[in-house]
């Protein structure tokens, strides 16, 4: 250990916390920031946010942890195969003070990704009183177009259009969820690039904000699934006529969360999960910014994101949710919030790397688990 780490290093666990936490502060501060102007642009619209949201987030984060705690301990415990299971655990990790400073250190981002989604939640409700739905024909239009004058969910059914296929396609959509709070708990604690890292946590706030918050007001549309309930338009009543009677085959869960998502729109819910928007796609979106993220640690673990975002493109068309095109400004719009992320968090580090210790943390980055 050369001088300058050792002077950190002794610095004690709460310099090496807060400088952890320094590090963080162009997340933290630029999530706060929008959540502010969120505050203020749901209050005068008369919307509250609601404390239950935070609760139940914060709680779905809690699981997450503890799910993907245990499967590195379990893969930690298959690799080493210690005498003792449980002086391993606690060597390890629990009495581990660096394990300890991490955890801590990770908070202040944990804390921005608890209230997001519920921030983004209550804005996805307010698209009514931002903006009119009247994109939907538009966005019809533009699918036709792209695939030569068919709607695209009719060039999948050859393919996909059977009952257990669709199922399938289904339950992985609804896992969709699986993978934006485990996966941004393994991204907060991992042992990957802190760049990467932050550059992540940074787009995800952006992604949400922007694409689906701004984006999605500007461009209010309801989607194949809803278009027809909410105003009358029978244009995707064929794909929803196969959808039902492939349910009566086996359960297509999709179909709940739609009729769910319908009720908590006609009661006007701003709880979480609650709001209807078809373009962008926030699934679809997501997806890219994990594809992306993991691409830039480790490129053959990339193509694994890389065919799960097209898997989920393809399935939000086939069950009704999304415009094909709805996936293809979201692929588009993440690419520029992530080149913009890398972009603004190389200046800062730039900018603080005049302060030696900020210097060290910066450069000290270990592979990918």
């Amino acid at each position: 250990m050369d001088a300058v780490k050792q002077h950190v290093f002794d610095q004690g666990p709460f310099a090496r916390i807060a400088l952890s936490v320094r590090r963080d502060l162009p997340v933290i501060a630029i999530t706060l920031f929008m959540f502010q102007i969120c505050a203020i642009v749901l209050a005068t619209r008369g919307i509250s946010y609601q404390p239950d949201s935070l609760i139940l987030n914060a709680e779905l984060y809690i699981w997450a942890l503890g799910l993907l705690g245990v499967i590195l301990l379990l893969k930690a415990l298959l690799r080493n195969r210690p005498a003792s299971p449980v002086g391993y655990l606690f060597q390890e990790y629990l009495g581990n003070p660096l394990f300890l400073e991490r955890i801590i250190a990770g908070l202040p981002i944990l804390a921005m990704q608890i209230a997001l989604l519920p921030f983004f939640s209550a804005i996805k409700s307010a698209i009514p009183t931002f903006h009119v739905y009247n994109w939907d024909r538009t966005l019809i239009a533009l699918d036709r177009q792209l695939f030569f004058g068919t709607d695209p969910w009719r060039i999948l059914q050859p393919v996909l259009g059977f009952a257990p296929v669709t199922a399938a396609l289904a339950v992985i959509y609804v896992a969709w969820l699986v993978l934006n709070y485990v996966g941004c708990a393994w991204f907060l604690y991992a042992r990957i690039s802190d760049v990467v890292r932050r550059q992540f946590f940074l787009c995800f706030a952006l992604s949400w904000a922007l694409i689906g918050g701004v984006m999605a007001s500007a461009m209010a549309s309801f989607g194949p699934a809803f278009i027809g309930p909410l105003t009358g338009n029978s244009h995707f009543i064929a794909q929803m006529s196969y959808l039902r009677s492939a349910n009566m085959q086996i359960p297509i869960v999709s179909l709940n969360v739609q009729n769910l998502l319908l009720a908590h729109f006609n009661d006007s819910d701003t709880g979480l999960g609650s709001g209807i928007s078809a373009m962008p796609s926030m699934h679809v979106a997501i997806c890219m910014l994990f594809y992306l993220a993991v691409r830039a640690i480790s490129p053959r673990h990339g193509r694994w994101f890389m065919a799960f975002l097209i898997l989920i493109w393809v399935s939000s068309v086939h069950l009704a949710y999304h415009y094909a095109v709805d996936g293809l400004v979201s692929i588009v719009a993440v690419a520029i919030l992530w080149i913009m992320s890398g972009s603004f968090i190389r200046w800062w580090d730039n900018k603080t790397s005049s302060d030696p210790r900020q210097q060290t943390f910066l450069t000290k980055t270990v592979p990918a688990e």
